[in-house]
């Protein structure tokens, strides 16, 4: 009998720590009303301010979209039957509205199911194209402004594998498009090859700290299969759907057009590809073309760039960031190292810009000189003036310059020499206008640019636009927003010399509209959209941003919401989630800044904490979790101590004002937040439970550099030890729900993170779920996948921090 009654209780032991059959669940209906709603369009607006274009979409994919074939190869996801990233959103109906009318036009002849992507104004803006993807593959169409009414050109022959696939001529009357040779082979499955012998990779002694990149190619089939995906034919497509071949069969993965539509350069992967790092950092080489396809030159090739020099500022010698100069009919420009792309070496310049004019047979020319590392250049409607930024990474510093182009000798100006992070100072940037050449650049007039700014302060966020003489580096402030309980955000400028700015205009319960506002009069804004608030259920919970102090006197913040009728008046204790994500700092006083504002539109999404404010719960999102290293000292240094400082400053804060009961209050985060939740649950006592989505856990398996770590686990074995709750799995005493998806793609935060990470706690007696979303990636997508997400958290919630029975008080360790 004893022995019968022994077997059962293994019987029952082994049950409750086995794998659960669970299909597909829904969450609570107060969170699927939210759930389940059409979101509004995504708005396009010609330059001239006239047209509004509207993209209709779903909300989520289905599973069965995402259970389509796949295949994984040099860092991309691709269906191979379509020819088009398997993990692309898709529109699926366009709209059409002028500003000045309040009628919307639905577009004719939209395909029935459509699947809309890279969608593209023409040159004169009076058509527009897109791709529609069907079951064959991907289809390019174009959209008449005038007539409302959209066309096939071409059939399902469009290759998408590789970013945009077309381009069009300067004179709007055809396009370049990458589309599938007609001899193209059939890919290999895998899976039915027989093996001819191992795969091989060597080292011959050069260090590759390269990060844990996923989606590698790993034997020879996957190398085959990608070139055949990566393979593509241009051709010249007319607006009547004929088409000649442009240029023979390569894997073409960027191409553009000069300014003056005259002449074209295309990059093309090359061989030998890599097992190590993904298809960008394989060889390339770039032709200069006619327009006609012709080819006049190679002016760059790329060798494999598996080694490069350790730290985020490294980059590879030889001409990079390879572009047109948006201001001149056909002139290229480029950067390279002048450090041999190593930031350990002392150098009075990083980078050198150079230019070369067609027809691209002199001495390229050198423009500028950069002290960190090139960023970009902003064009002008001055041929005499160019804006260039440079960065550092190590010190968040970034400078701008104002340079002459055409007279490099003369000294560049720096106009701001600031760290990145501090938002209060941040200046704002350029506002554009289009130039003949159809492009964006900085308009100048008496040497005067405008500056269009998010205007984050101290005491508020007040978007600005200014005036600033880049001759004297004055600043004139020509409009500020005055609104204290709507958020305005500046998008761009429409005409800039009337004062006509487009705008997006919101409130905490106000869904987000556009506006034209013209800031030389004092007329209020003028609405051009009419999205409705299809989230009426929450639109009056209580919003607002606390401030409070971690206990070294760091000023933190977060957006504080409380439960849906909840009576401030009577201080009623509810339970809590804190939902988070670490970021690292080099000063204290940037890492005290707030940026949250509580007239931003209360918008949750499938990741988003505020549906339980309707289940009863005090929700804290984004709250400041500053993790600060000054001087020679790095933030993960004391990262966990500060972790944990960040976690009890904000209970503190949010007991203090008396809405919670600190014993009900749980933590968590996606991602980077998901590996902070492990760590605060494993370091501290604070929580009663926790949810960490699409984490990572063990820092070794991070081994060159994780987040913003530069040091590899050789030089900082500590660090990475102290970092990882992995190592520290035997500490966990608090609930924890682990979620990962299958299929997740992002560097580091591979499926088998959660799945070790599970195995430990669990063999530790640790109480843990783990949950693993079919076809997932890190974030995501199927509607299927994000109401059970949301059902695993409101059960996890419910039992073990709503229902929690332990009321007694307790610390931090």
């Amino acid at each position: 009998m004893k022995l019968l009654k022994s077997l059962l209780l293994v019987l029952i032991l082994s049950n409750a720590n086995a794998q659960e059959k669970v299909n597909y669940q829904k969450p609570p209906k107060e969170i699927l009303n939210l759930v389940d709603i059409s979101p509004a369009p995504s708005v396009r607006i010609d330059k001239k301010g006239e047209h509004l274009i509207f993209l209709y979409r779903n909300s989520y994919k289905t599973i069965a979209e995402l259970s389509q074939e796949e295949v994984r190869l040099a860092g991309l996801r691709i269906n191979p039957k379509t020819n088009i990233s398997s993990r692309i959103n898709y529109f699926n109906n366009i709209k059409l509205k002028k500003t000045t009318d309040n009628n919307t036009s639905q577009i004719k002849g939209i395909p029935k199911n459509a699947m809309i992507a890279n969608f593209k104004w023409s040159p004169d803006q009076s058509k527009a194209t897109f791709t529609n993807t069907t079951h064959d593959g991907v289809e390019l169409w174009v959209l008449d402004i005038i007539t409302k009414e959209a066309s096939k050109i071409t059939n399902a022959i469009i290759n998408a594998n590789l970013g945009t696939p077309y381009k069009w001529f300067k004179d709007g009357s055809a396009l370049l498009v990458k589309c599938i040779p007609a001899n193209k082979k059939p890919l290999i499955d895998s899976q039915k090859v027989v093996p001819t012998g191992p795969t091989i990779t060597i080292s011959e002694g050069t260090k590759a700290q390269n990060r844990t990149y996923q989606d590698l190619l790993k034997n020879p089939n996957d190398e085959y299969n990608f070139e055949q995906l990566a393979i593509s034919e241009i051709r010249k497509v007319n607006l009547d759907g004929t088409s000649t071949v442009w240029s023979s069969a390569a894997m073409y993965s960027t191409f553009s057009f000069s300014p003056d539509g005259n002449y074209i350069i295309a990059t093309s992967i090359q061989k030998p590809f890599s097992y190590l790092v993904p298809y960008k950092r394989f060889p390339q080489e770039t032709k200069i073309y006619t327009k006609t396809g012709k080819t006049l030159k190679t002016i760059n090739k790329v060798p494999l760039s598996e080694v490069l020099p350790k730290g985020f500022m490294a980059t590879r010698v030889g001409k990079r960031s390879m572009t047109w100069r948006k201001d001149l009919p056909a002139t290229l420009i480029w950067a390279e190292a002048l450090d041999n792309g190593n930031p350990k070496m002392d150098v009075e310049f990083r980078d050198e810009i150079f230019q070369l004019n067609a027809p691209f047979d002199e001495t390229p020319k050198s423009i500028l000189k950069t002290i960190d590392r090139f960023a970009r250049i902003d064009w002008t409607t001055n041929k005499e003036f160019a804006i260039a930024y440079d960065y550092w990474w190590n010190t968040r510093n970034t400078r701008t310059y104002v340079f002459s182009p055409s007279t490099p000798s003369k000294k560049p100006t720096i106009i701001h020499n600031r760290n990145y992070q501090d938002r209060y100072s941040n200046p704002g940037s350029p506002a554009t206008i289009k130039n003949k050449y159809g492009h964006a650049v900085v308009h100048i007039n008496n040497n005067n640019i405008y500056l269009i700014g998010d205007g984050h302060t101290k005491n508020g966020q007040f978007p600005f636009i200014d005036k600033l003489n880049i001759a004297s580096n004055k600043t004139t402030r020509v409009y500020e927003s005055k609104y204290q309980n709507k958020k305005e955000s500046i998008h761009s400028a429409i005409t800039i010399d009337k004062g006509l700015f487009l705008l997006r205009i919101e409130s905490a319960n106000e869904y987000p509209n556009y506006y034209l506002r013209n800031i030389h009069k004092t007329d209020p804004p003028k609405q051009i959209t009419f999205f409705k608030n299809p989230f009426t259920s929450i639109q009056n919970v209580h919003k607002e941003v606390i401030k409070y102090k971690r206990d070294d006197g760091l000023e933190l913040s977060g957006t504080l919401y409380l439960p849906i009728g909840y009576d401030r008046t009577k201080k009623e204790k509810m339970p809590m989630i804190l939902w988070a994500y670490p970021v690292e700092y080099k000063d204290k006083s940037s890492a005290s800044q707030s940026t949250s504002n509580p007239n931003r539109f209360t918008y949750p999404f499938w990741g988003s904490m505020l549906y339980w404010v309707t289940r009863g719960y005090v929700v804290l999102d984004n709250a400041s979790f500053p993790i600060v290293g000054e001087g020679n000292k790095e933030p993960n240094d004391s990262f966990r101590k500060q972790l944990v400082a960040n976690g009890k400053a904000a209970i503190d804060a949010v007991d203090s004002l008396g809405y919670i009961d600190r014993n009900r209050v749980a933590v968590g985060g996606h991602s980077y937040g998901a590996f902070m939740t492990a760590n605060l649950l494993s370091h501290s006592n604070l929580f009663a439970a926790g949810i960490a989505r699409s984490g990572a856990y063990n820092r070794t398996l991070t081994p060159f550099g994780f987040q913003r770590e530069e040091r590899n686990y050789w030089e900082a074995p500590k660090v990475y030890y102290t970092m990882s709750p992995f190592m520290h799995a035997d500490k966990m005493k608090t609930p924890l729900l682990l979620i990962h998806g299958k299929a997740d793609n992002n560097s580091g935060t591979y499926p088998l993170q959660s799945e070790r990470y599970f195995n430990a706690l669990k063999g530790l007696g640790a109480i843990t779920r783990l949950v693993m979303l079919p076809k997932e990636s890190h974030g995501y997508r199927a509607k299927e996948s994000i109401l059970h997400l949301l059902w695993e958290q409101d059960q996890w919630l419910e039992k073990y921090v709503k229902n929690r029975n332990n009321s007694t008080s307790k610390e931090v360790n």
